[in-house]
């Protein structure tokens, strides 16, 4: 069969190649600073005029903390951007097949997602916070539990390094290994718990002798 032969109705005759933009002049350090100002006070005045400008993005609970707050969002949005540019550079280590970059990425990750959480929602999930998460969280006990079934029914219940209203302290370790009778050496290492010895009566085997 003859091929049907394609007739181009689009008419491309008057088009024209767009005009290069001329590039822009690098700013000068006086010029990044004054542009800096005007971006600061431009920022001033529409807070002014709007309390929740720049804050709708984040949770009710978080907008009022001052910026000295040890989670204040200032603070986390600085982190944030802190863990970024340090995935960015373990992604690089990534494609350069770096041992151990991969998990590395993954904690910085997982921290920046913990964070952005934590401004939308105003709860913090993550066990660590800090710039370089060199802070650890501390729990605080709001409901105490109980045994419900056992030899400890009733007893209440302990975390160790979970603050206890009830004890009016944290629960240390210390209080865990008295509670439960462990000898801890000089070396901070438990004791390995002895065995005990098998108290049943053995029936000695009667030794036959030959006549």
């Amino acid at each position: 069969m003859p091929r049907k032969k394609v007739t181009v109705k689009t008419d491309n005759s008057g088009w024209t190649a767009p005009k290069k933009r001329k590039p822009r002049k690098p700013m000068t350090e006086e010029q990044k600073a004054a542009a800096a100002e005007r971006l600061a006070k431009a920022r001033e005045a529409r807070a002014a005029k709007n309390p929740d400008y720049g804050k709708s993005s984040i949770h009710e609970s978080l907008r009022n903390l001052p910026d000295e707050h040890g989670l204040s969002p200032a603070k986390v949005k600085k982190w944030i951007k802190t863990q970024q540019d340090l995935a960015k550079s373990a992604r690089q280590q990534v494609r350069q097949k770096v041992k151990g970059a991969e998990a590395q990425l993954k904690i910085h990750e997982g921290y920046i997602s913990n964070m952005q959480a934590y401004l939308r929602t105003g709860d913090w999930i993550d066990n660590f916070y800090g710039e370089y998460q060199e802070h650890r969280i501390k729990n605080r006990c709001i409901a105490q539990a109980y045994y419900w079934y056992g030899p400890k029914k009733g007893e209440p219940k302990f975390d160790v390094g979970t603050y206890y209203p009830l004890l009016g302290q944290v629960y240390t370790q210390e209080m865990y290994n008295e509670e439960r009778g462990i000898v801890v050496k000089d070396d901070g290492e438990p004791e390995p718990k002895r065995k005990q010895r098998n108290k049943r009566t053995v029936a000695k085997k009667k030794s036959r002798r030959s006549k």
